[in-house]
């Protein structure tokens, strides 16, 4: 563990394996592991139990000061997300979630909302936060910026295999569709939209496996720290 806090943003597009690793680069080096996406799928389930469009600020704005969104671990390290007192960890593990977390995210209501809350995450302690917008938006001062990508194919597979371990029967055509759906929304919305940091070390993981994937992030981590004198 530093002495400091030190922060890592990783960055990048649906399937691209930000979640995993993020996690287990967390994990090795000591550090909170904040999924940025979750938070923004739970604002998406209370649209979506709301009975509101997603897309529209005028109904979307009004829910967000009743909204009591918050967030721990359970014993596996595992983030679990709370909306209102209420579990919703596995609610929001959908293909439709996905898609309400993606409309949500492009409102700047929404995410003046949430920001707030995930830089005082980071400035409290030693963080890895992934999403779309943590290197250029959230946290700009980060230590270190990654821009975690994949090939199309790669992450529609990898989406899947997620998807099909927790029963759902979507299709790789069905995923792949979604993806690119969500693709184009994160990259085009007026606020805040999807791109790397200029700062940011890009990182491809179409060719590496998960443990390849694990350790490049670490040892960015690692050559970053000691570039700052951490350890």
């Amino acid at each position: 563990m530093t002495e400091r806090v030190f922060s890592v943003a990783i960055d990048g597009p649906a399937g691209a394996g930000k979640s995993t690793i993020a996690k287990a680069v967390a994990a090795r080096c000591g550090f909170v592991y904040v999924d940025t996406g979750a938070i923004y799928r739970t604002v998406g389930l209370a649209v979506r139990r709301a009975g509101r469009d997603p897309h529209d600020p005028a109904v979307v704005a009004p829910l967000l000061p009743a909204l009591a969104i918050s967030f721990d671990y359970g014993a596996d390290g595992a983030q679990r997300m709370h909306l209102n007192g209420e579990d919703v960890s596995a609610a929001i593990r959908t293909p439709e979630m996905s898609m309400y977390a993606s409309a949500v995210s492009a409102l700047p209501q929404v995410r003046a909302f949430l920001l707030d809350m995930q830089r005082d995450t980071a400035r409290r302690q030693s963080v890895v936060m992934d999403g779309r917008d943590i290197g250029t938006v959230v946290l700009p001062q980060a230590d270190l910026k990654i821009f975690l990508t994949a090939s199309p194919e790669a992450r529609a597979r990898r989406r899947l295999a997620e998807l099909n371990a927790k029963g759902d029967k979507s299709t790789l055509d069905e995923v792949a569709a979604d993806m690119a759906r969500r693709d184009h929304d994160d990259a085009t919305r007026a606020a805040a939209p999807l791109r790397a940091a200029e700062d940011a070390v890009t990182v491809d993981t179409s060719d590496m496996t998960l443990e390849e994937s694990i350790e490049t992030v670490c040892r960015l981590v690692r050559e970053r720290m000691v570039e700052r004198g951490e350890r």
